[in-house]
């Protein structure tokens, strides 16, 4: 049973679309941030110099004037200057009522008193911005007091009218470079489209097909490689299945076949308690074959699996050659073969693996030794593992069958073997791999001048 997600996915041109969205309107705010500072301070200068300007002007004419009524020429100064909307106005303060000049004169007076620079004033129809001066006594006139203030209102609807359009620009603007993102991210993805058609091209009908390699982006190539590399791993694995498989089905037939032909032949007529004790012997030498290669394949899958050697022990490697020996001291001494043992090395194994595959091991050096000849064990050590070598004298092994030798199930020439009725099922040596592998180790075979050899490395490691 599939269970579909119903989680919505969106595209990686989508998100690409969405990431320069996002990047574009951090950009457009950081700028639309400085471009508001920036106008605000040139606002806030241009309305300082109208304010000094005004008040440049009038400053001069009371510092400067000489004639009398300076008063009377002054009040009709800030009349004719004043515009009549209001954006402009002018006070103006003296002891002497005379020089006394705007409305609400009093309050203005007070509220900017003491205070220099341009000030904030809220009148009652408007906000302004305004600038006082102090001008000292002089022959013609007391001492004044002048305070200009220019309407805020032009320059904050200049300030919204900017605000609003950075606004407008940043939202188009963002818009805009999501939809040219999510166009550009469509057509850089387009090969990857095109790998993803590619590759549901591949099925079980035309495994060896493979990804054009060459019409990938330099992006993707990389990921082609690996994915065709990955395809030739699985179509090896495919066929080592297949094979095994095929193997399997052919070890198990032939004692299958046995029994039961023997079991019918059997059923034809009656027997005595002899002939059937026979026949049930014969059965149990075929049972008993079945059970070896079944519990071998069981061996090998927990292998396959990744299952490590992990009871270490602590043990001399050519003991553990010496007691495999003496276990099979009989067929030995049926073959007339001797083994000798070379070197020897400490290392943590776990005991029962390595005993096994060292009996499939000289078992099959026993199998293609000539009679009477001798056996080598070897042992040696390496900086980071153990070495352990099992020769024998005998025909040597072709060359293209010497790298398929640990494969499962199967068998080099059988004209090679010396002694046919100690043949295995096939599955020893790949027995003697796994061993290796779970040890974290390797295995090797060379056939050269009339020397075979065969074995296995071991990693040193310490003992859990």
């Amino acid at each position: 049973m599939v269970i579909r997600s119903t989680e919505i996915r969106p595209s990686i041109a989508a998100r690409l679309a969405l990431l320069f969205g996002g990047v574009a309107m951090l950009g457009f705010v950081l700028i639309a941030l400085v471009l508001h500072l920036v106008m605000k301070h040139e606002l806030e200068r241009h309305q300082s110099e109208q304010i000094q300007s005004r008040m440049e002007e009038m400053r001069y004419m009371l510092m400067h004037a000489r004639a009398p009524g300076i008063a009377v020429r002054a009040k009709e100064k800030l009349d004719a200057i004043s515009p009549s909307d209001g954006r402009a106005r002018y006070w103006m303060w003296s002891a002497d009522p005379d020089f006394r000049y705007g409305p609400q004169l009093e309050r203005i007076i007070g509220e900017t008193s003491g205070k220099s620079g341009v000030l904030a004033l809220e009148m009652e129809d408007r906000s302004l911005r305004a600038l006082r001066i102090d001008l000292p006594q002089t022959e013609m006139r007391p001492a004044v007091s002048m305070v200009v203030g220019v309407d805020t209102l032009p320059f904050t609807k200049t300030a919204h009218s900017f605000e609003l359009a950075l606004m407008i620009i940043t939202c188009v603007g963002t818009i805009m470079v999501s939809a040219l993102g999510y166009w550009v991210a469509k057509l850089g993805l387009a090969p990857v489209m095109q790998l993803s058609r590619a590759v549901h091209r591949i099925g079980p009908d035309n495994r060896s097909e493979r990804l054009a390699l060459p019409y990938l982006p330099l992006e993707l190539a990389q990921l082609g490689r690996s994915f065709n590399a990955a395809l030739d791993r699985l179509e090896e694995a495919y066929h080592q299945l297949e094979t095994f498989n095929d193997d399997v089905a052919h070890e198990l037939r032939t004692p299958l076949a046995n029994l039961i032909g023997q079991t019918q032949v059997a059923l034809t007529r009656e027997r005595n308690a002899a002939e059937l004790l026979e026949l049930l012997q014969s059965n149990l030498e075929e049972l008993d074959r079945l059970r070896m290669i079944v519990s071998d394949m069981l061996f090998l899958a927990r292998a396959d699996q990744g299952e490590r050697a992990y009871r270490l022990v602590s043990v001399s490697i050519a003991d553990e050659i010496g007691k495999t020996i003496e276990f099979m001291e009989p067929l030995l001494e049926e073959t007339g073969l001797k083994v000798t043992i070379t070197g020897d090395a400490t290392i943590a194994i776990e005991t029962s693996l390595f005993r096994r595959a060292l009996t499939n091991l000289i078992q099959n050096a026993i199998q293609y030794a000539s009679p009477s000849s001798t056996i080598a064990a070897q042992v040696s050590q390496q900086e980071d593992q153990v070495q352990v070598a099992i020769s024998n004298q005998g025909e040597p092994i072709a060359a293209a069958h010497l790298s398929h030798i640990f494969d499962r199930f199967y068998r080099a020439d059988s004209s090679r073997t010396q002694y046919p009725e100690h043949s295995g099922h096939g599955l020893g040596l790949a027995i003697v791999k796994a061993v290796a592998t779970m040890h974290e180790g390797d295995v090797f075979a060379r056939s050269e001048n009339g020397w075979t050899t065969v074995g296995l490395t071991l990693a040193k490691r310490p003992v859990q």
